[in-house]
């Protein structure tokens, strides 16, 4: 009785009930990064008024140890970094949380975002989960981490986590194994080997490896065919297809039946 009612409660849950959207998903990537400045509170919010169905972010670690929510590995390109600290290709894994939240992580979009700081992941769970559901890509660090904390906020099953490494997915399943994993590809390289254009195409190879990881969706760029996301299905995956910014592209790939879009513009697409 007890494993009855916990599956029931598992499947009830909101990623749970997205994985099992018959209707195609709008993920606002780094939030609605269009028109705001990616991965911030203000871009987050923005991403749940215009109705996404999940809002997509990425963390590291910084130095002390502290989930923080950046989409590169260095701060240069999105932050004040290298203004008021000097030199370039600044990891954010070199900086305490204090140094990271005194970097202005909007003036560099637009004045208007001026002040914007660089959040944390437990601040974005804060805004994004008050009614939404969070994508949360991992760029570094290990899996105990991020299992620790949403079990520490009752986040489990609440939020979806994905990652292009594998490895740290099998790990976050064996760890977890109730939450909704993401497999992010294609790879770049391959045992060791530069892959070409198509070999990255998603393939049945590329699913049947990925399922290995404990994962019930597969995220790819648009190198994806109908044949793979037919298979993909069988095997009981969603086919989840980034960065798309246009209805024309969106349209196409709905049509070979991809069950989520992640957009910098999730307000402008139009789901099935």
């Amino acid at each position: 009785m007890m494993t009855s009612v916990l599956s029931t409660m598992a499947g009830d849950s909101p990623a749970e009930k997205l994985i099992n959207s018959s209707r195609t998903l709008v993920i606002g990537h780094r939030g609605f990064s269009q028109i705001a400045p990616e991965n911030t509170l203000p871009s987050f919010k923005l991403a749940k008024t215009a109705g996404a169905d999940m809002v997509e972010l990425d963390y590291y670690h910084s130095k002390d140890g502290e989930l923080v929510v950046m989409h590169d590995g260095t701060l240069d390109r999105t932050t004040d970094a290298v203004a008021k600290w000097g030199g370039g290709k600044i990891p954010v894994g070199s900086k305490t949380l204090a140094e990271l939240k005194a970097l202005d992580a909007g003036k560099w979009f637009d004045p208007q975002f001026a002040g914007t700081t660089v959040p944390t992941l437990n601040e974005a769970l804060d805004l994004i989960q008050d009614g939404n559901v969070t994508l949360i890509e991992r760029k570094a660090g290990d899996a105990a981490t991020c299992v620790k904390l949403l079990k520490s906020r009752a986040l489990v099953n609440k939020v979806v986590v994905q990652s292009f490494d594998w490895s740290y997915l099998a790990d976050f399943h064996a760890l977890e194994p109730d939450q909704v994993l993401g497999a992010l590809g294609p790879s770049g390289t391959r045992d060791g080997k530069k892959l070409t254009d198509a070999e990255k195409v998603l393939s049945k190879e590329w699913i049947d490896q990925a399922l290995k990881s404990g994962v019930r969706a597969v995220g790819w760029n648009n190198q994806v065919t109908k044949e793979a996301v037919d298979y993909a299905h069988s095997k009981g995956l969603k086919v989840w297809v980034y960065t798309i910014n246009d209805q024309p592209e969106a349209n196409r790939l709905m049509d070979l039946g991809v069950d989520g879009i992640m957009s910098d513009l999730p307000g402008d697409l139009a789901p099935a």
